[in-house]
């Protein structure tokens, strides 16, 4: 097991070296082409944070643990909302726009709120065994395609279209930055296969149900591209890209990454509880309380998401022992 352990950590480590180099890759490769500012950072940015949860879910469900996939995305999701900005609120407190608390998070708890509602194949309330079919991967893809228009389109309005300056000095060349893409690719694929199969012998070492790791140790190893993000955003002063990230990760998370990955590969839901997607729709709505009083999110506000995620944790492990 100890082989496994260390195996973890290297697949963590290859996967956010991945991420780094695709995003890297690729938001130069945008740039080259002249594709806006905005529209890099809501789109390939967004997406590149979220990659190691993509891949990892990917893998998870083709190796055949598709509650790891579906416990990835959930725990990542309420690591991102309690633990990062609750962390960053104490930290500094996070002034919020107006659009965001209107628009983006109401996304981020719809999402949450139409992938529970498509966890339940019966009108049983538990939705273990249930399948999040090809038709529900669809859906969410629908959905996200839509609140992609939207963003994007509210956006254009927002920005005026303006040449990004490029000097030839900071040019870089596309056989470089390509060589970066697949070279972020790769280490991905192969840093999520790795991490995966050794998560998985560590769970059936240890006797823990795919689920509850999924739901915590992979949740918080492919969270680390968000925490990373909000930290170094929050010690510039700029806390209020901290929660811009989460949002559109969370979203990211729910609607594409299990879209896509539903919708190559069906996913039979086990060891994951109405408690845990709850918990995710619900810590995001409480977020969306403090945020909408004095469009911030204060200190001690930022504490009661910290407690809340060490009180749902603690709920993990107790049901772990309990079975």
């Amino acid at each position: 097991m100890i082989l496994d352990i260390i195996l973890i950590v290297l697949g963590i480590a290859a996967v956010l070296y991945g991420a780094d180099r695709l995003t890297a890759g690729v938001s130069a490769l945008a740039r080259r082409m002249n594709i806006p500012e905005m529209v890099i950072g809501l789109t390939i940015v967004a997406a590149g944070t979220s990659a190691p949860e993509f891949f990892v879910s990917f893998m998870s469900a083709i190796k055949g643990t598709p509650d790891m996939a579906v416990g990835n995305v959930v725990g990542s999701n309420i690591f991102n909302v309690l633990l990062i900005v609750g962390v960053t609120a104490m930290v500094t407190p996070i002034s919020v726009t107006r659009a965001t608390v209107s628009k983006d998070m109401l996304w981020a708890i719809a999402s949450a709120v139409v992938f529970l509602c498509l966890c339940f194949d019966s009108l049983s309330p538990s939705i273990n065994g249930n399948v999040i079919s090809r038709l529900d991967g669809i859906i969410l893809l629908v959905i996200f395609s839509t609140f992609m228009g939207v963003t994007l389109k509210t956006a254009h309005k927002a920005t005026p279209q303006q040449p990004s300056p490029q000097t030839s000095a900071k040019k870089e060349s596309i056989a470089k930055n390509t060589m970066f893409f697949l070279l972020g690719l790769a280490m991905l694929i192969y840093g999520s296969n790795v991490f995966v199969e050794s998560a998985s012998n560590v769970a059936t070492a240890l006797g823990v149900s795919e689920g509850i790791i999924g739901l915590t140790i992979v949740a918080g190893g492919t969270s680390l591209p968000e925490l990373a993000t909000s930290v170094v955003a929050a010690k510039k002063g700029n806390s209020a890209m901290a929660i811009g990230n989460v949002i559109g990760s969370n979203v990211f998370n729910t609607l594409a990454i299990l879209g896509t990955t539903a919708v190559i590969c069906p996913m039979q839901i086990n060891g994951i509880s109405v408690v845990d997607i709850s918990t995710m729709g619900l810590s995001m709505l409480v977020l969306w309380l403090f945020s909408f009083t004095k469009l911030r999110v204060e200190r001690w506000e930022g504490a009661v998401l910290t407690a809340g995620f060490a009180a749902y944790l603690s709920f993990l492990l107790y049901s772990a022992i309990q079975h």
